[in-house]
Parts: C-alpha cells; structure tokens; sequence
C-alpha cells in the first residue's frame, strides 16, 4: 500500500487502523458541552477531559451544508473545489439550480484517492442530495439513510441496507435519519472494517432545539454510544460540524427576517435585482429556506457599491461584500458568487420576497444558519495530536490530516 496520498496539494499518510471521519450537521461546541454536562454523554465528555483532543475550528462561509461537507471531504476551500452553496444562479444555464450535480465540483476528494489507491471506504451521509457529491469517483459503500431501500450493489456498493441495520427507512424529518447513520456505520465496522469511513449527519434536531434542551441532550447521547462502539472497535474517530446554529427569533418567537428581494424591487425597480439564498435544499419545513447568508445579482454591477451600502445600512445586517472582497475574504469562487454577498447578524435571516417563504412548517421558533456567527464548531478526535503552533488557524476541513497525519495514541 502507498505510504502517503496527495489530494489537492495535501499529504496524507496510509491509514494504520480504521479511520472514521463524523460531520455532525449544525452542531457548534455548547451542544457538545452541554450533553457532557447533563450526564448525557459520558465518552465525549473523556475525550474533552483529555483522554483525547479538542480543538475549536471554523467552517467555511457560507456556512451551509454542501459547500463544507465538500471541504470536508477534499481538505480545501470552496474557491478550490467549487461547491459555495446548497442551490445558486447557474450563469450557463441562466437559471437558479440546486448544486448537487457532480459536476460542480472542482477538484477530486479524499475518499475517491484513497479508494482508487486500494483503500476500504464507505460514505453513509442523511440526504441523498450529498450521496453523488462525496461518492463521486469512490470506489465503495456510499448510500443516504434517506435512500436506503432503493440501494444496489451497482449503484451504491452494498445491498440489503434495511435488513443489516434493522431500522425501517427514517423520515427525513426525524432524529432517526441520522440515528440509522451511526447504526449502519458501526455494523459496517464490525462486519465490512472499513480503511476510510465518512458519516454525514442531518440538522433536523439543531434546527428544533438548542443546546442543553432534552431533545438535543437525548440526541447527543445516541451519538456518544456509537461513537464509544466505534472507539472500542480500534478506530481512530474525528468529529467535526459543518456549521452552528444559532436562534433567528425575537422575544415573541417571531422569526428577525430580513426580505432582501422586497426591499431591492423598492429601492431599484423591479427586475433589476436577483436575490440567491444558497441554503436552499428540498427540505425547507425546518428552516423556510431562511438563513444568514445571501447573493445579489444586480442587472447594473456598476451600482454595487451604492447598493451595497444601502443594504449595509439596514438593521440586522453584518457585512456586505462585492464579489471580489467576497471571494478573497470568504474563499469562494468568484464566477459562482453575485455581484454582493450579505451576510446577517447571529439572529437575524435574509430572505428573498416574503411571498416566496412558506414558514408554515414553523412549529419551534427559528433556528438556522449561514453567516459569521455559525463559524466555530468543533474538531475532536479520540486521539493525542502532535504538537501545533499555538496560533494555528483549525478548519474543519483539517479533519482528515487531523485523523491521518497527526493523530496518536493516548496512553
């Protein structure tokens, strides 16, 4: 076997026991801290008091779902590998598009190089959404738990998903989604053993609940019993997030929204503003596909600058960038960004036109996602790691040198 992989400029050495890489969606450090503290999670709880590493790290803006699985997943930033959004105006096409094709990505992933190498790699993530993206070119298990019935040996490497886990298929809106990631990980590790393995998780209960409630606490409590099994098992385990999450909501539980493409058909006129909110997915219910992150295309780019202040000016509004500030400030790919990037405040979500946002699958008051503000999530693995510079900048898409290159055993 090779002694080391390079993948878009990054070494990566041959794995010398199984490696399991968890992305757990939405989940910035107090879910964690507050589930230790409520005896909810004892084995995460022994990783944090030293019997492993704990690092805070930031995710990549937007802080959204695809674009920092496929951080994760290819160890570089968005301006590399391409994926700046769950959804985006495709200028080829001329029209808005979710971006989960395979053919936006850039750049090839860790997963695929290992597996091409020889490597034993199983991807299992929520939503059939990422499945093409972090499957593209891996040779090996790849499946979503939202897809598990419909699994082929030709399509997805394994076959008789159901009958292994022994979990009905989960509903997309449930806590049982990612529940049945974690089962059918730890019964492909005892049985398949796995070189390379990538779990995905769903934000359903993040999106419900914020840390330290009883739903959160029961939820982290199930994800520290497999993760123990997976440690027992001899595995070398990195936990990272994809994003925070954070309350969007006043006192009166009132979502704090801002409706950009309303107050841009005032100002400007109509058409003359095209408002792009990359958190949107097909699964809306929990979030009303509003988030802290939004794209402007402006029929006169000239005019940005006075756009972007006027935006700059409303209440709830962070930052508002051009394109080319955006892409070196954000590390994005400046031909698949619009004219501004504005990002909202901790609790505040942009929206498009308020027509256009069903919120009436509301029934929590809002929580979601995207901006600054849900950056810090943490980077843990079950293992010692080699000493770093104490202003190192960790990124969650360090995971895999984290748990290849500079994880060691604890004695």
């Amino acid at each position: 076997m090779p002694t080391d992989i390079t993948v878009n400029g990054r070494s990566y050495r041959w794995m010398d026991r199984p490696l399991v890489v968890v992305c757990v969606d939405g989940c910035q450090h107090e879910y964690i801290t507050a589930a230790v503290a409520a005896g909810a999670a004892p084995f995460l709880g022994q990783l944090l008091a030293g019997a492993g590493t704990s690092f805070m790290a930031d995710c990549v803006m937007p802080s959204f779902t695809n674009p920092n699985n496929l951080s994760i997943v290819t160890g570089v930033p968005p301006s590399v590998h391409g994926i700046c959004g769950n959804f985006f105006f495709d200028p080829e096409r001329g029209e808005e598009v979710m971006m989960n094709d395979p053919r936006y990505l850039r750049v090839g992933t860790i997963l695929a190089a290992f597996s091409d190498a020889g490597a034993k790699v199983a991807v299992i993530t929520a939503k059939d959404k990422l499945r093409k993206l972090l499957g593209h070119k891996m040779q090996g298990i790849c499946f979503s738990s939202e897809k598990a019935d419909q699994v082929t040996l030709a399509e997805n490497g394994i076959e008789n998903v159901l009958d292994r886990v022994g979990m009905p298929v989960p509903s997309v809106y449930s806590a049982a989604l990612s529940e049945f990631i974690f089962v059918a990980g730890v019964k492909l590790m005892e049985r398949e053993r796995p070189d390379l393995m990538y779990l995905s998780t769903t934000d359903y209960i993040q999106h419900k609940a914020a840390p330290g409630t009883p739903m959160a606490n029961d939820f982290y409590a199930m994800i520290d019993r497999h993760l123990a099994r997976f440690d027992a098992l001899g595995a070398t385990i990195v936990l990272t997030a994809d994003h925070g999450m954070n309350a969007k909501h006043g006192a009166a539980g009132e979502p704090n929204v801002i409706y950009l493409q309303d107050t841009l058909d005032v100002w400007l006129g109509q058409h003359q503003a095209r408002v792009i909110l990359p958190i949107t997915d097909p699964y809306v219910v929990h979030h009303g596909a509003l988030g802290s992150f939004a794209l402007v295309y402006l029929s006169a780019p000239d005019a940005a600058r006075a756009a972007a202040e006027r935006i700059a000016a409303l209440p709830g509004i962070e930052s508002v960038l051009t394109r080319a500030e955006a892409a070196k400030t954000f590390e994005l790919p400046a031909d698949r960004i619009g004219d501004l990037v504005v990002v909202s405040k901790l609790d505040t979500v942009i929206g498009t036109s308020r027509d256009r946002h069903d919120l009436s699958g509301l029934d929590v008051p809002l929580r979601s996602h995207g901006g600054m503000s849900e950056q810090k999530v943490p980077l843990l693995v079950n293992r010692g790691v080699s000493a770093q510079p104490g202003n190192h900048r960790w990124r969650n898409f360090d995971a895999f040198d984290l748990g290849l290159n500079r994880a060691i055993r604890i004695s």
